[in-house]
């Protein structure tokens, strides 16, 4: 089985209003972005061309906001306890990823 191209745990994704999963999971493997719960059921997924993902002004350091799917999802990437800069490296990651599976499919 292959590698995923992205992988992030310990997300918390959220759908507003409401938190969906505090421990979650942020996948890209073979073309494909899947949002998983903390047990591993899938939230959503969708092939990478058809997602945006960004990251708004007003958006703290380790926040990304995704549309999944025409859903729109908060992507929490690490605690806000941590140091900034492995934040905003964390999401400047996981959107690299995106932009790069989506130039391969």
């Amino acid at each position: 089985m292959a590698e995923p191209e992205f992988s992030a745990r310990g997300v918390r994704i959220a759908r507003w209003p409401r938190s969906l999963t505090r421990a979650g999971e942020v996948r890209i493997e073979d073309g494909r972005l899947a949002l998983l719960t903390s047990y591993g059921s899938e939230i959503d997924s969708a092939p990478v061309t058809a997602v945006r993902a960004g990251r708004p002004w007003f958006a703290k350091a380790d926040e990304t906001v995704a549309t999944v799917n025409g859903t729109r999802y908060r992507l929490t990437l690490q605690d806000g306890d941590r140091d900034h800069d492995s934040e905003s490296h964390a999401s400047g990651r996981f959107l690299a990823a995106l932009k790069k599976a989506a130039r391969r499919s």
